[in-house]
């Protein structure tokens, strides 16, 4: 059984003592099934995230004609074991100019991002489109840098869709500048792709700080992936871990880590930027997106109202143009919840206060469903509308909330239409 359209979440009176599984990362998984399809013979994913978005990349690559075998991992009911063929860099022929290869990524910037510039190493025409708010989403400053290496892109708006046309990778090594203002992963895409490509591309736009960690780890992956094929593990994702860590704090008296929430595997490497969140806590009194935390920022602006100090979170652009508005999103969510909330420019400043419960708008945002979700285990009568967009990263999210100890939190689960219980088996996201 399906979640259902709402659900309520009873409060813990106090943490019990968990050791909890997180899924594989969704930034890693996504760029590894792009370097294993270009990379020769079988690589073996180890741990890879089994989400709508990983999916809808398997789904593609399978679309273009690459051979992926899917198993089931043992340890954890989100995962997966992939084995890609590779094809050592070629990308299979396309269709025709009137009837290209159709590749739908739904609303998974990282797909629609890599899977466009990957396109490129193939011969003929592709055609990607996604959901009404992907076709929001930026997409510019890729598509203008793949047209200075040559190749047509044809768009109405420089959003999705798009129809890209192309030869093949070029015979001489060609710079292009891409700016990465709106996105680092359009800077990661072409990295992906540019030893086979014959792409040099240079960075313009955005502070440095802003967009290295993503492209970092993206280099980093490229730099450690085995090219001739092999076995590669996927790290649990820290972004996912963030609302663990937040819990612990949720219940903790200063903010800080209570310790009664472990992780059975946290991420091995600095490679995810998100893996530097139990640093902050407890929380400092000024965070940036730049510079210091990634999409875990939003964990850190949720749980900032109960600390005993303002909070300023700065650099927040990015979240604007995501899944959802998340800025807008963010404190009007909160605010719901009685928390005071300034926004200033690309900035918001959280000031302490009690909350009390409220029916939360999800936006179709895994991270807002999260987000709440965790302050809902602590702060009374949250309601959750959508809570199966959590399907996009972590579709046994609530799963985790509401199994048993110690591989879960035992919190109840309750649909408020229906005012039935919900069993932990019946608490994960499927698609619709």
């Amino acid at each position: 059984m399906a979640l259902p359209d709402r659900i309520e979440i009873l409060p813990l009176s106090e943490l019990p003592i968990v050791r909890i599984s997180v899924p594989g990362s969704k930034s890693e998984t996504n760029r590894a099934l792009i370097l294993a399809a270009l990379a020769e013979g079988i690589t073996e994913l180890n741990g890879a995230l089994w989400s709508e978005d990983t999916q809808i990349m398997v789904e593609c690559l399978k679309r273009l004609g690459f051979d992926i075998r899917i198993a089931i991992d043992p340890d954890e009911p989100a995962n997966r074991t992939l084995k890609v063929t590779g094809l050592g860099g070629r990308v299979p022929t396309g269709g025709s100019r009137e009837k290209p290869t159709q590749l739908y990524v739904a609303n998974a910037g990282t797909a629609a991002r890599f899977l466009t510039a990957m396109v490129c190493l193939g011969k003929g025409s592709y055609r990607l489109d996604g959901v009404e708010r992907m076709r929001e989403r930026p997409q510019s400053g890729l598509f203008q840098a793949l047209r200075k290496l040559g190749y047509q892109l044809d768009s109405e708006n420089d959003r999705l869709p798009v129809t890209v046309h192309t030869n093949g990778p070029l015979t001489q090594l060609r710079s292009c500048q891409v700016d990465v203002s709106e996105s680092s992963q359009f800077a990661s895409a072409l990295h992906l792709c540019a030893r086979h490509g014959n792409w040099d591309p240079m960075l313009k736009g955005g502070e440095s700080g802003e967009v290295h960690p993503y492209i970092e780890m993206t280099l980093s992956q490229i730099q450690d992936f085995p090219s001739q094929g092999g076995t590669v593990f996927i790290e649990p994702d820290a972004s996912s871990s963030s609302y663990f860590w937040g819990l612990d704090a949720l219940f903790s008296p200063d903010g800080g880590r209570e310790g009664k929430v472990e992780l059975k595997t946290t991420p091995r490497s600095t490679r995810q930027v998100d893996s530097r969140f139990p640093d902050f806590l407890p929380l400092p009194g000024k965070v940036s997106r730049s510079t210091d935390l990634g999409d875990s920022i939003m964990t850190a602006i949720a749980l900032a109202p109960l600390k005993s100090e303002p909070t300023m979170f700065t650099e927040l652009q990015r979240l604007r143009v995501q899944e959802c508005e998340r800025v807008l999103a963010l404190r009007t969510e909160l605010t719901k919840m009685g928390a005071k909330v300034l926004e200033k420019g690309e900035s918001l400043e959280v000031f302490p206060g009690a909350l009390h419960g409220a029916e939360i708008e999800t936006y179709n945002d895994h991270r807002m469903a999260m987000c709440f979700g965790m302050l809902g285990v602590r702060v009374p009568g949250v309601i959750l509308k959508n809570p199966s967009c959590v399907l996009k990263t972590f579709p046994n999210f609530f799963q985790k909330l509401s199994s048993l100890p110690p591989d879960g939190l035992g919190v109840r689960l309750k649909d408020p239409d229906s005012g039935e219980w919900l069993n932990s088996e019946d608490a994960v996201a499927e698609a619709g």
